[in-house]
């Protein structure tokens, strides 16, 4: 009877909880000066619009919106709440220029935190921890180091164009005995069939473990798990963290204003058994290689060449440096050792994820533009063979480290990749939270105004108002891009441009190409820049990846299948007619003639 009493009151509690959180919620809504905005109509109270954005990225639902509202507009959340949504490239600056007093929201954090296996990650700490954090890890980001890194990005690529050329091989093999009535009706005969999303998320985890952090997940050599995967169980638990696609439902709605009830996720059992994994692991790594850190420590000081313990250490990769940021006794360049083990899980999820999307995107692209897939392989063949031509003395080391440099510096490889990136953003948007008491968010364009049709030169923001910046929605701008935006187009990176175009795309405050695939905000990170720390790692293991598979495969696709695009913190494709499947990209390919 005590036990029935106590559980009833503590019921009783949790509800008297969310009901005083759900009228502080009505109550600022009500007060937010965002409600004298204009925006697109509203088809439900309690969901606002949130239900038609969940499909954004295949309906251009954001670009029809621009259109009817202009460049800044609200939409409405849960129970009617306005939201601003702005392109406007002004505002957009002065958001992710001042990131700190513009944050990720808490829901979006403690998402995040279940990729990180903790709060503590990069991807999730705010203020001076992220100033912090950032400076300490900075050096493991160099342009210097990330060349150190490149013979892991050609040993990886080397091994899946291995595994893939055995597949063409064999389906070579098949097709000798196929009549040719039945090579008719099979245009894909003599053809591999691949899921690339699968594979190349194997090449970009072997990728980072190794580089980042010495560990071998050997995803690519190791038999797969039935699902794409390999039979590792660090990188099943990433799997499982980002394979499912995410559906749209009432409780992640209410999970995201109510945090009480975020205990009650789906799947809440796999993805705690995943966070378990991954934080185990992570202490394995950690004690390994501080044990090792401290034996070079010591050695240095019996040498007599220590100056400080924590500088003895002259290895650059992630771990290093973040076992070196744990040792060091200067409070500006510490890191817990719970924030030591954050960011593995941060950068080995980040590391691969995104980077696996990208070029996932980059085939699909090309298979969807042949004549760019041929110009590309020719180029690309043709830039090895002059460098044999121009280096026949070059041993093997030496002639990866000239193509390598031939390659990052590649106007046509690098106006491919802007392109693809431009695009199919692995992350399609971000959204932030105002901290300040009230601000004023500056604008550029002229078609900004209030429900009453008065022109705004700023924008009114109170505490707690939400923002969201579309990226994908500003990098396929035609007010931005011209009327040829949603075109895959590489040669507008090096045709000269109207100058209206030129000047509204160098508008954009992009880390990179114009565009905000890496964000920035054009501050630097003393001032709250959230800009990609791995930005320079992506691209040049993308080059590389690229080269290695363009050179040596042709890629083709069954065109009656239609691709669509799902979001689950990445941009993931699957097969409108076969969602059972989830997530995949089903490609055909054979061996490039040389």
């Amino acid at each position: 009877m005590l036990f029935v009493a106590a559980f009833i009151l503590l019921l009783a509690l949790g509800l008297y909880a969310l009901l005083g959180d759900f009228i502080c919620l009505l109550i600022r809504q009500a007060r937010s000066p965002l409600t004298q905005l204009s925006g697109p109509k509203c088809p439900s109270f309690f969901m606002g619009n949130l239900a038609e954005m969940h499909d954004q990225e295949n309906n251009n639902l954001i670009s029809e919106w621009e259109r009817a509202h202009g460049a800044s507009f609200v939409y409405r959340g849960f129970v009617g709440g306005c939201r601003l949504m702005t392109t406007d490239p002004v505002a957009v600056a002065y958001i992710l220029g001042n990131a700190y007093d513009y944050p990720k929201p808490d829901f979006v954090r403690d998402s995040l935190a279940t990729m990180a296996a903790g709060k503590e990650g990069l991807l999730t700490v705010e203020g001076d921890q992220h100033r912090r954090q950032r400076r300490i890890l900075a050096p493991a980001f160099t342009a210097a180091h990330i060349k150190s890194l490149t013979p892991v990005f050609w040993e990886k690529a080397g091994i899946l164009r291995d595994r893939w050329a055995v597949l063409a091989d064999v389906a070579v093999a098949a097709s000798v005995t196929t009549t040719a009535e039945a090579k008719t009706k099979n245009p894909f005969a003599g053809c591999a069939h691949v899921d690339a999303l699968a594979w190349l998320g194997r090449a970009t985890l072997d990728a980072i473990g190794v580089a980042g952090f010495g560990y071998h997940f050997n995803s690519l050599t190791s038999e797969n798990d039935g699902h794409g995967h390999g039979k590792d169980e660090l990188a099943r638990a990433f799997a499982d963290i980002f394979s499912t696609a995410r559906k749209f439902r009432v409780m992640t709605i209410l999970q995201v204003w109510f945090p009480l009830l975020r205990r009650f996720r789906r799947n809440s059992a796999v993805m705690a058994r995943a966070t378990a994994t991954m934080r185990r692991i992570g202490m394995r790594l950690i004690e390994e290689r501080s044990r090792a850190v401290l034996e070079e420590q010591r050695s240095a000081l019996k040498d007599g060449t220590a100056i400080e313990g924590d500088k003895t250490v002259q290895g650059r990769d992630l771990l290093s440096v973040l076992i070196r940021s744990n040792l060091s006794s200067a409070s500006r360049a510490t890191m817990s050792v719970e924030e030591v083990l954050c960011q593995i899980s941060t950068f080995i999820a980040a590391g691969h994820e995104t980077t696996a999307s990208a070029l996932t995107w980059t085939l699909y692209a090309l298979v969807q533009n042949p004549a760019v897939q041929t110009r590309l392989r020719m180029r690309l063949q043709a830039l090895e063979s002059d460098l044999h031509v121009t280096n026949p003395d070059a041993d093997a080391s030496e002639f990866q480290r000239l193509l390598t440099d031939a390659l990052l510096k590649d106007e046509y490889l690098e106006s491919v990749l802007r392109e693809v990136m431009r695009l199919h953003a692995p992350v399609t948007s971000t959204m932030r939270v105002c901290t300040l008491d009230e601000d004023a968010i500056p604008v550029g364009s002229a078609d900004c105004r209030d429900r009453d049709g008065r022109i705004l030169s700023s924008i009114r923001v109170n505490k707690g108002d939400i923002i969201t910046v579309p990226i994908q929605a500003i990098n396929k701008s035609k007010a931005i891009w011209g009327e040829d935006a949603w075109e895959f187009r590489p040669e507008r990176w090096v045709e000269s441009e109207e100058k209206s175009l030129r000047v509204g795309r160098r508008a954009i405050p992009g880390l990179w190409a114009n565009t905000l695939t890496f964000l920035n905000g054009n501050g630097s990170a003393a001032e709250g820049n959230r800009a990609c720390i791995g930005w320079r790692f992506a691209l040049t293991e993308m080059k590389i990846m690229l080269f290695v598979l363009i050179r040596d495969f042709e890629f083709t696709m069954d065109p009656s299948l239609v691709i669509e695009k799902k979001v689950n913190v990445v941009t993931r494709p699957f097969v409108k007619s076969q969602p059972e499947l989830g997530n995949q990209m089903p490609l055909y390919l054979r061996r490039a003639a040389r």
